[in-house]
C-alpha cells in the first residue's frame, strides 16, 4: 500500500524532505541510510519505498511497500509549443480536443513524471515516447501494466504511478506529519 501526503508551504523542497524523514523515522528507518541507484533513483535498502516532489508552494511525499513515483506541478506559463513536444500523438489529440488547457497538460505531465520516477529510468527518452492514460484530475487508470492516479486543485496538479496496487484516491494532509 502507498500513502501520499501533500502540503502547501513556503519552502516546498525542505518540507518534502522533512515529511519523508518524519515518516521514515516513524517506521524505524534512518533517512541517513538512503542510497542512490545507478539511474539516480534514491532508495532505502530493505524499504520502504518512497518518492518526493515539490513545485512552487507544494510538497508531495509518497511512502509505501511497493515501488512508486509521484509528482506535483504548480501551473505556470510555458511556451506554447511545449505540449506538442512533450505529448504523444494520442495525448496531444486528447489535449487539443479538450481545448488545450494547461490544467490538462499538467495532469498528463505529472503522470509522465510519476512513471519515470516509478521505473527509476528518469526522463531517458523523448517525453512523447512515454505514454500515460488520459485522465482528468481525480481519476485513476491502468496503462501498460502500471496503475495511475491523478490529483488536482486550484493552481496545481499531481500524479502517482505504482506497479502492484492502485495508488490512493485521496491525499493526506502533510501538515499532520510535520
Amino acid at each position: 500500500m502507498v500513502s501520499l501526503w501533500l502540503c502547501r508551504c513556503e519552502e516546498s523542497k525542505e518540507t518534502a524532505h522533512r515529511m519523508l524523514h518524519t515518516l521514515l523515522e516513524g517506521r524505524g528507518c534512518s533517512p541517513a541510510s538512503i542510497e542512490t541507484a545507478p539511474g539516480g533513483k534514491p532508495f532505502l535498502p530493505g524499504g520502504p519505498y518512497f518518492s518526493l516532489s515539490h513545485s512552487g508552494p507544494w510538497a508531495l511525499c509518497a511512502v509505501g511497500e511497493e515501488e512508486m513515483g509521484c509528482d506535483v506541478e504548480t501551473f505556470r506559463p510555458r511556451r506554447s509549443g511545449l505540449p506538442r513536444y512533450a505529448l504523444s500523438d494520442r495525448e496531444f489529440q486528447w489535449f487539443s480536443q479538450r481545448g488545450g488547457a494547461w490544467e490538462d497538460f499538467y495532469t498528463l505531465w505529472t503522470l509522465k513524471e510519476s512513471l519515470c520516477k516509478c521505473t527509476g529510468r528518469g526522463l531517458d527518452c523523448s517525453p512523447r515516447r512515454l505514454e500515460v492514460p488520459l485522465l482528468q484530475a481525480g481519476e485513476g487508470g491502468i496503462w501498460d501494466g502500471f496503475y495511475f492516479q491523478s490529483y488536482g486543485g486550484e493552481g496545481w496538479r499531481g500524479g502517482c504511478c505504482t506497479r502492484l496496487t492502485p495508488p490512493p484516491t485521496q491525499l493526506l494532509d502533510g501538515k499532520d506529519v510535520l
